[in-house]
């Protein structure tokens, strides 16, 4: 049955070619996720739910991911990816450490919210993935962490930071300043003022970066 599903669902195959590759299949299912996700969420959507809407079995799903959690971390892997670009654009800018550092929480704050607002459904898969360490929220912090440090090492390079407290415990300490900006229910739950209070945890921390 699922080799005539493979067959059916995608037209006709190139010669020699059987069916899609499988890098084609899994982004066929994670769309199919992220649009069942989108619209009924996390909770009530199925790997049946999904195998459904693309005319495939449950157990064809099972061969490239091996729970609904792990069709979830790759949903949210996506979501959490379009905010990392963001930062990192910022990272990257040619720009004071300092500016650099304000426009970090700002942008992440305003990217909670919008996330909060316009794609709430994705907003509770967030919220999900944290209270359950899925691993791709260890990933996504990961990456934060990576792109504080560059902000941290070209300030300290400028001379606008400090270069006493060790980069890896100040980086650290950054990052858990960010907490309330990054945990869906926190910033849920303090959206009224998010503006402010980013700006405020950024100059708070400004302040102890200085030399």
């Amino acid at each position: 049955m699922e080799d005539n599903e493979n067959k059916t669902q995608d037209g006709p195959e190139p010669a020699g070619r059987r069916g899609p590759p499988e890098h084609e299949r899994r982004v066929q299912i994670i769309a199919a996720a992220d649009e069942h996700f989108r619209r009924y969420g996390y909770d009530k959507t199925t790997v049946a739910d999904i195998a459904r809407s693309i005319g495939l079995s449950s157990a064809y799903i099972y061969k490239f991911f091996d729970s609904k959690q792990a069709v979830g971390e790759a949903v949210c892997r996506i979501c959490l990816g379009r905010i990392q670009q963001e930062l990192a654009a910022i990272a990257a800018e040619d720009t004071p450490a300092i500016d650099r550092i304000r426009r970090f929480y700002k942008s992440l704050g305003a990217q909670g919210v919008q996330l909060l607002f316009n794609e709430r459904k994705l907003h509770d898969i967030v919220a999900a993935a944290i209270d359950g360490r899925w691993l791709v929220i260890k990933g996504h912090e990961k990456a934060l962490l990576a792109l504080i440090q560059q902000i941290v090492t070209d300030g300290r390079a400028s001379g606008e930071f400090e270069r006493k407290t060790p980069m890896d415990e100040t980086c650290k300490a950054i990052l858990q300043t960010m907490q309330p900006f990054l945990h869906p229910v926190m910033l849920e739950q303090n959206f009224d003022d998010i503006e402010e209070n980013t700006g405020v945890v950024a100059n708070l921390v400004l302040r102890s970066l200085a030399p």
